[in-house]
């Protein structure tokens, strides 16, 4: 069956992110998420965590840390949870409340129980592209992501730019506007460096 994910791009300083967890897997979801969102709306819980996980997060203020066990109330006015733990008893919980709430759920390594995935991600400048593998391998994902950031050029954001001011230029319908764009990028082709 191929991938019916719908990906999307989400503002994360509008919205509320909790990820339940402080050890590795906890770290690797925050740091994705403040990697691509520096201003996220971002809560971690957990009774322990690990020392590079707060080293890393010593670098974004605005992120609560809380150093207890996770509260069903934890889940108020949120709009994503993230379970990043080693307790798959604690995920399901977790899943089973969200769901009554109607928030959207990732459950690390655990694909059934997610309502969403986060993909493997390349940024050059406003350029970003999300890639997914539908949760079966996030080693490919990670894989294609690097070769991406090699064949695309840095100063991908100049020719951002440039596209911009032309299309705020444009005349005519959308389809008019949508030749006259296929015209101009016709020949953008990003090399590889040597």
């Amino acid at each position: 069956m191929p991938n019916t994910m719908f990906p999307i791009f989400l503002k994360m300083d509008q919205i509320q992110t909790l990820v339940v967890g402080g050890g590795n897997v906890a770290l690797e979801k925050a740091s994705a998420i403040l990697r691509n969102s520096p201003s996220a709306n971002l809560t971690l819980v957990a009774p322990f965590f690990r020392p590079e996980t707060i080293e890393y997060l010593q670098d974004f203020p605005h992120v609560r840390i809380l150093t207890r066990g996770f509260h069903p109330s934890d889940l108020e006015g949120l709009d994503l949870i993230i379970c990043a733990t080693d307790s798959p008893a604690l995920h399901a919980d977790i899943k089973a409340l969200a769901a009554a709430q109607h928030l959207l759920c990732n459950v690390a390594d655990t694909p059934p129980l997610c309502d969403f995935y986060l993909g493997s991600i390349v940024q050059k400048g406003d350029l970003k592209i999300a890639i997914s593998t539908n949760g079966k391998s996030p080693t490919l994902a990670k894989r294609i992501r690097a070769f991406l950031e090699d064949v695309i050029p840095e100063d991908v954001q100049t020719s951002l730019e440039q596209l911009e001011e032309a299309r705020k230029s444009l005349k005519g319908d959308f389809q008019e506007k949508i030749t006259q764009l296929n015209e101009l990028t016709k020949n953008l082709i990003f090399k590889k460096k040597d």
